[in-house]
């Protein structure tokens, strides 16, 4: 979140910090699910967790929703110590990928149900009731029962639900996931769109790549209970920092390599047995590279014979090429590895046909030193 200036004053105003994890850990018997893990989160941010199953995600949010107690560390939220509160004390909101709907209650009886369990006067529910249902679009279906619903307007009465009294931070635990693309899409916009009026916290759940980059403001990258990267969608696809994240965020080439050094804040390396030279910029310790990342949009195809130098540079045959629809995708054979290319699909580039000897070609700040460590 970028800091914002106050008007009166002229002063930049820090972003205030809603949720903060400070060195929490929870283990079930052996297993050790988070190793002691530190994450603030400012007031308004969209947040994605993103990561694979078992990598901590889901645990994380359990933690902050109070459905489960850490082993040690602390829950900060809003600048209380939530720690060791029950949820209905905790002021978030929870949706789940699987509703949770009363079936016996109408649409507006379900959004209606955590007002009225805290007491609000009735003359008050009916008009947050129609103003969440107006604002999501459910204002012709107040009186249906869940079962005459399609799954996105499920979906969308378990966010009302939440949305309806207000809570300082909503938290989400994959709750496009069992939805078709199509409306995965509609309410991935959506719930941009709601984060975008009401400006609320949101720590959202997902395994799912294309959520995280398109929906959040930053992404907490989870693997094996640590962060393996924060940083925001752009950063992290652009500028992965381990192998994992370059491997779990996009598609990409990464060549393991040897004998690295620097030269004139420029990193050198060879790959493949020493047919390739490889040069990046320098953007971390020299001696903890283990490869390096090159996208398949940053990759460009040439005839034989034009002369590209022979850094950054490769040989290879085309074994596969595929129509994507907007790109078309080259598999080019180095012999011992599968380059991936994408190329524009009406670009020059697509030309080249299986069978046909290329050369692989990039920029040196398209070549991103790759690490094998992680933070935490």
């Amino acid at each position: 979140m970028v800091a914002a200036m106050n008007a009166s004053t002229g002063k930049v105003k820090q972003p205030t910090v809603a949720l903060s994890l400070q060195q929490v850990r929870k283990t079930y018997g052996a297993f050790v699910a988070l190793h002691a893990l530190d994450l603030d989160v400012q007031a308004g941010e969209f947040l994605a967790v993103l990561g694979p199953s078992g990598s901590g995600k889901s645990t994380v949010l359990s933690m902050i929703a109070g459905l489960g107690q850490p082993d040690s560390g602390h829950i900060m939220i809003d600048g209380s110590d939530t720690t060791t509160l029950p949820t209905h004390k905790r002021g978030v909101g929870v949706v789940f990928q699987n509703y949770a709907l009363f079936p016996h209650m109408s649409v507006f009886q379900n959004i209606a149900f955590p007002l009225e369990r805290r007491g609000v006067p009735k003359t008050d529910i009916r008009q947050k009731v129609e103003d969440v249902c107006h604002r999501i679009g459910l204002a012709h279906a107040m009186m249906r029962r869940p079962e005459e619903l399609s799954g996105g307007q499920r979906q969308r009465v378990a966010l009302a639900r939440c949305l309806v009294y207000a809570p300082s931070i909503i938290l989400m635990d994959e709750p496009l996931a069992a939805l078709d693309k199509r409306m995965r899409n509609q309410l991935q916009n959506e719930i941009r769109q709601l984060h975008r009026d009401l400006g609320t916290t949101i720590i959202y759940v997902t395994h799912d790549q294309h959520e995280a980059l398109t929906m959040a403001d930053r992404i907490c990258l989870m693997n094996n209970g640590k962060i393996e990267q924060l940083a925001t969608p752009g950063h992290l696809y652009a500028a992965p920092e381990t192998v994992f994240a370059a491997e779990f965020l996009g598609d990409s080439n990464i060549f393991e390599c040897r004998e690295v050094y620097e030269e004139d804040n420029i990193l050198q390396a060879k790959a493949l047995n020493g047919r390739l030279e490889l040069q990046g910029p320098l953007r971390t310790f020299v001696e903890s590279v283990e490869a390096f990342l090159v996208r398949p949009e940053k990759i460009t195809l040439s005839a034989l014979g034009d002369d590209r130098g022979s850094v950054n540079s490769v040989r290879g045959c085309v074994r596969d090429v595929i129509f994507c629809g907007p790109i078309t995708r080259f598999v080019i054979d180095l012999e011992m590895y599968d380059l991936i290319v994408d190329q524009v699909s009406s670009a020059e580039e697509t030309r080249f046909s299986v069978g046909d000897v290329v050369v692989a070609h990039w920029k040196s700040a398209d070549c991103i030193a790759l690490t094998s460590g992680q933070k935490q």
